[in-house]
């Protein structure tokens, strides 16, 4: 499998003039504030979704000026949803440093995350790039709808395989096809190319976010998370969907009621982890994984052979091998 450095090469120039215009674009005058975004660009993670969209522009006709505009907004919109979901969640740390609400506090973090937003919204408008704002702002409406989906799911723990599709395809998949979209109308492509990559971004985030489910019962040695957080946070993922699809009714109550349980009781979340991990669940989602990557795959057979379908193929693959 190609590793993330061989995947970046085709756009190697590209991402390395992108991390000019991502500080250029937190510069602020405010000296908190510019202590705060400086500290955001220091702990920056992969920068998946900044390659999906100049390794979507290079498919569709090649990387613009406007491609670092398309880039940096969607990179700016991703760290401000994660800024305000460590505020949600009461999060500590993101990626191995301390979150901007644990360090100065979730109002200041709150009030971070919506300038994160407002300087996506400037930049767009400044630099003619409505239609780049167009295909963000619908992200933003389906995640934010997501995220509220899933909160109301969680209290009654009745959601469907139907309904997890649709939390994720919202909550997840959304941003990642905005990337796919917002690179391809960067390079110019028509409409038809554009709606193309955009449902190659959602396969894709769909199955990222099916693999995010999987992780979570991975060793969390490996994964740098504690094992079983979604269980206690009565997150409902595919493997548990699943394994209380497969259970008869009074064994499905039984589940639910530990699974209400489970937060403050580490031996009772054991149990289901044990149970999920012992069942058909798990096996069940690594063949929707696969099937959504082979869906992402397929769309990109319209596509002409070249560096830069290649990198989209080997980030896919890269997505559901990862170990974190």
């Amino acid at each position: 499998m190609a590793n993330l450095a061989s995947i970046k090469q085709p756009v190697a120039l590209e991402m390395r003039e992108f991390q000019g215009h991502f500080k250029e674009a937190m510069r602020t005058s405010v000296p908190l504030l510019d202590h705060i975004t400086r500290y955001i660009v220091r702990s920056k993670g992969k920068q998946m979704r900044p390659l999906l969209v100049y390794l979507s522009a290079a498919a569709s006709g090649g990387t613009q000026e406007r491609t670092h505009i398309a880039a940096t907004l969607i990179e700016l919109l991703h760290t401000a949803t994660l800024v305000h979901d460590d505020v949600v969640d009461a999060a500590d740390t993101r990626r191995g440093f301390l979150s901007i609400s644990a360090l100065w506090k979730s109002k200041i973090a709150v009030l971070v995350g919506d300038y994160l937003l407002s300087r996506g919204l400037l930049i767009s408008m400044e630099n003619d790039g409505v239609d780049l704002l167009r295909i963000t702002s619908k992200a933003v409406e389906a995640m934010s709808e997501g995220e509220l989906l899933q909160i109301e799911k969680a209290r009654r723990l009745d959601i469907t395989e139907e309904v997890y599709y649709e939390i994720i395809r919202r909550k997840t998949a959304s941003l990642i096809a905005a990337c796919c979209a917002a690179g391809a109308a960067s390079a110019g492509a028509d409409p038809d190319r554009v709606e193309l990559m955009r449902s190659f971004g959602e396969e894709m985030g769909i199955a990222f976010q099916i693999k995010d489910d999987l992780l979570d019962f991975a060793p969390s040695a490996i994964t740098g998370k504690p094992t079983g957080g979604d269980v206690k946070e009565r997150k409902m993922t595919l493997p548990l969907i699943h394994t209380l699809q497969c259970l008869k009714p009074l064994q499905r109550r039984a589940l639910v009621r530990g699974i209400k349980r489970s937060k403050d009781n580490p031996a009772e979340a054991q149990r289901i982890m044990d149970r999920i991990l012992e069942g058909p669940g798990m096996a069940y989602t690594e063949a929707k994984m696969k099937e959504h990557r082979d869906r992402a795959v397929a769309l990109l057979d319209a596509l002409s052979d070249g560096p830069a379908k290649t990198g989209l193929i080997d980030l896919v693959d890269f997505t559901i091998s990862r170990k974190k």
